[in-house]
C-alpha cells in the first residue's frame, strides 16, 4: 500500500531540494532521504501537482519520513501533511492526467486520485529489469542507494548540490569501485526473502530478494558470483 504526502508552501522546491538525492523541479522525480552515513531511510516518487508536491511513499515508511521532513524544516516555509489519494499503476495505455514512472519505462504509469489497474505483475517487472522496492530490497539503515541501483533508475542527480548523505554518495561514486550490489539471477526452486545465499564452501556470496519465473533479484559480492551457489534448497545461477 501507499501513502501519499503533500508538501505546500513557497519553500517547498528548495527544501526537499537540500534534504533528497534527486534534482526537484517541475516533472515527477523517485528519490530518497538518507542518514547523514549514506544509508537509506526511505525512497519515494515526487510529483508536482499545482502549488504542492505529492510525496508517494510506501505507506509503513510514511510516517518516519513525515517526522523526519518535519525535523528538517527549522523555519522553511512549508508543510507537510497526509492526504486521502489514492494511486493506481499499470503498463498499457496512459489515462488521462497519469504520469510516466520515472524510473523504468517497463513500470509504466501511475494516476493519482483514481483507479485504472491492469494487473500487471510488477514482481515480475522488477525482477526483469533489477528494480528494488522498499522494505524487501531497500533497507532502511542499511542499504547504500549505489548498490541498489538507483543511478542507473534516474534515482539521483551528482550535480544537484548538496543533500544529506551527499558526501558519503559521492565517494562511492568517484572514489571507489563497487564490490557488490543488486543483480538478476537464475533460481531453480525458491527460497524466503531474505536468505543466505552461499558458495559451495559455505562461504556467503550474497541475499535472495524477489523472486519470479525462475530469476531472482540478490544482493551479491561480484567476486563471489559463479557456479556452485545454493539459497537454502534453491540452486543459483550467477
Amino acid at each position: 500500500m501507499r501513502r501519499i504526502l503533500a508538501i505546500s508552501g513557497p519553500d517547498r522546491v528548495q527544501f526537499l531540494q537540500g534534504l533528497v538525492t534527486n534534482k526537484v523541479g517541475d516533472v515527477p522525480v523517485w528519490a530518497a532521504l538518507l542518514t547523514p552515513q549514506g544509508k537509506y531511510l526511505s525512497d519515494f516518487l515526487i510529483v508536482p501537482e499545482h502549488e504542492r508536491l505529492l510525496i508517494d511513499v510506501d505507506e509503513r515508511l510514511a510516517g518516519d519520513l513525515a517526522k523526519r521532513l518535519m525535523m528538517y524544516k527549522l523555519r522553511s516555509a512549508v508543510s507537510v501533511e497526509p492526504t486521502d489519494l489514492t494511486v493506481s499503476r499499470g503498463v498499457g495505455d496512459m489515462p488521462d492526467a497519469a504520469i510516466a514512472d520515472p524510473r523504468h519505462e517497463a513500470l509504466g504509469w501511475r494516476l493519482y486520485g483514481g483507479q485504472a489497474e491492469d494487473g500487471a505483475d510488477f514482481d515480475a517487472i522488477r525482477v526483469e529489469h533489477c528494480i528494488p522496492e522498499s522494505l524487501v530490497e531497500l533497507i532502511p539503515n542499511e542499504t547504500f542507494i549505489l548498490e541498489a541501483g538507483f543511478e542507473r533508475l534516474h534515482g539521483v542527480d551528482f550535480r544537484k548540490g548538496c543533500y544529506v548523505g551527499q558526501e558519503v554518495t559521492a565517494r562511492m561514486k568517484h572514489k571507489t569501485e563497487l564490490r557488490k550490489g543488486l543483480v538478476t539471477i537464475g533460481i531453480e526452486g525458491e527460497a524466503p526473502v531474505g536468505t543466505p545465499i552461499l558458495m559451495a564452501d559455505g562461504r556467503e556470496a550474497g541475499t535472495l530478494f524477489t523472486q519470479s519465473g525462475g530469476r531472482a533479484i540478490a544482493h551479491m559480492r561480484f567476486d563471489r558470483m559463479g557456479e556452485g551457489l545454493s539459497a537454502g534448497d534453491a540452486r543459483i545461477n550467477a
